[in-house]
């Protein structure tokens, strides 16, 4: 009995102790305490001054789940392609959080809020609907999320690494890779038109950018300013000249070898492999007209060869199929049937007043087929600055929605991989397509009946044959072909 007693007695002690302890902490002590009120609480207010911080804690703020919003396009659907955080990674505005494939482009989700992740809702290579959370992100509290707005940079954010800048009291909308870019070449974001949704920047706005700058479209990384010629001087003598290091040798690239499992493998087809389902299938309701020939590029392969140097001292690789493209164009202002397209349901036609003509490239995501906007308005070299930018960006998979949509009239360069003539499929709503087959040194007789060196590329066409006759596409084809073969004519019909 005594033993209950007790025990009854040392709970209810300690807790009227706790009950005190409470009321101690909860109030701030700006003086000593009246111990003659409570001369049992002498140990209390010692005990609250060595623990009251450890009982503190910070209030977080609510967890917001990311949805993945519509990109346009009529996209429902993309695939996960690389998670640039992980859980408990804190992020803040215009940080990348991911990247994402539809069939049409590759694109960088970038939070729209600061905060930690919390939860990440795909795997790499998941398929991942418009409209359900990709991320929750625990937020800041309210007051700090409102303080935000005035925030340029905090201690915990390196100069490298800041995600916003103020200019003019807004901020500047890009993601630290694009920052990054522009801080290796010197530019500041203010004087950059963002052409991104919201005015956010985009990789190509700081490549454009630099274009007007250089004249010239260079590799994202690294960067390396056009060095102009040195001035000429007189041959130093063998003996003062110090002696150079061979160039670096190009590394051989390393081809993977096939790997035997013994076991056959199902996977669902995704981004650009489920695209070209999609198109081909409309593409095989069309009939096709096919027509082929020949050009001899004789002079335009020497015309080419007196302009390349000019145009690397700019900055620019000139290929062949700016002069194909331009010489396209210049026919497609003869035959406007061809810059088409025409609805399902083959009751109308609509004629293109932009010659946005399309570049089949092979890509390690696939077959991409970006466009060179208004080749009517270009020069040559305008359409090869076009080119070299659209070839970095395809490299690197990160051609945009803008760059792969909007086409009305396409060329194959097929023959960079080889063979001569082919059968190239339309891609629909165009109504022709060309495929170009590679340049071979081939005898020819020439006007004196002399057998002679000639530069031949074989061209295969196809067109809508519902809309499109043998005879137009003949007729286009030839104006093209004696643009090519003779490129001084091509001067006369230049706006």
């Amino acid at each position: 009995m005594a033993a209950v007693t007790r025990g009854s007695f040392t709970f209810m002690r300690r807790l009227l102790l706790a009950h005190r302890y409470k009321r101690c902490c909860s109030r701030v002590q700006t003086g000593r305490p009246d111990y003659t009120r409570h001369p049992h609480t002498v140990f209390i207010p010692q005990l609250c001054s060595s623990r009251f911080f450890h009982t503190s804690y910070v209030t977080s703020g609510p967890i917001l789940p990311f949805k993945l919003s519509d990109i346009g396009e009529g996209i429902m659907e993309v695939t996960v392609k690389e998670w640039y955080v992980k859980e408990g990674d804190k992020v803040s505005q215009f940080d990348s959080i991911c990247e994402v494939q539809s069939d049409k482009a590759s694109v960088t989700i970038t939070s729209r809020y600061d905060g930690v992740i919390k939860k990440l809702y795909y795997e790499v290579d998941a398929t991942a609907l418009v409209g359900t959370p990709l991320v929750d992100i625990e937020t800041e509290p309210g007051p700090e999320v409102a303080h935000e707005e005035d925030v340029v940079e905090t201690p915990a954010m390196s100069n490298d690494e800041h995600t916003h800048q103020e200019i003019k009291g807004h901020k500047t909308q890009a993601t630290p890779a694009v920052r990054r870019l522009a801080m290796e070449n010197n530019i500041k974001l203010s004087e950059v038109v963002g052409n991104g949704r919201d005015g956010r920047i985009l990789k190509e706005d700081i490549l454009n950018f630099l274009a007007k700058q250089t004249g010239a479209i260079l590799p994202p990384t690294p960067f390396h300013e056009i060095q102009p010629p040195p001035p000429a001087a007189s041959a130093p003598s063998s003996a003062s000249m110090p002696k150079m290091k061979p160039p670096p040798s190009v590394p051989i690239p390393v081809i993977s070898r096939p790997v035997f499992t013994g076991k056959d493998s199902t996977e669902p087809l995704k981004g650009f492999h489920k695209a070209m389902v999609k198109t081909m299938t409309a593409a095989l309701k069309i009939p096709h007209f096919g027509y082929k020939d020949e050009v001899d590029l004789t002079r335009l392969v020497q015309l080419r060869k007196e302009l390349k140097g000019l145009s690397e001292a700019r900055g620019v690789k000139l290929s062949y199929m700016p002069f194909f493209i331009k010489a396209a164009s210049l026919g497609l202002l003869h035959f406007p049937i061809l810059n088409a397209s025409v609805d399902e349901a083959v009751q109308n036609i609509t004629y293109k007043a932009s010659h946005n003509i399309g570049l089949a490239m092979d890509t390690s995501q696939g077959l991409l087929v970006p466009n060179v906007k208004n080749v009517q308005l270009l020069s040559v070299f305008e359409i090869a600055v076009e080119l070299n930018r659209m070839q970095t960006l395809g490299a690197t998979g990160q051609l945009g929605t803008a760059d792969l949509t909007g086409g009305t009239f396409t060329l194959s360069n097929i023959g960079s991989i080889g063979g001569t003539y082919a059968k190239p499929v339309i891609l629909p709503p165009e109504v022709a397509i060309g495929a170009l087959g590679k340049i071979q040194v081939l005898p020819r007789f020439n006007s004196r009946d002399e057998v002679v060196k000639a530069h031949i590329m074989n061209v295969s066409w196809s067109a809508d044959h519902r809309i499109i006759d043998g005879a137009t596409m003949a007729r286009f084809s030839n104006l093209w072909r004696d643009y090519l073969e003779n490129p001084a004519s091509m001067v006369l019909d230049l706006k």
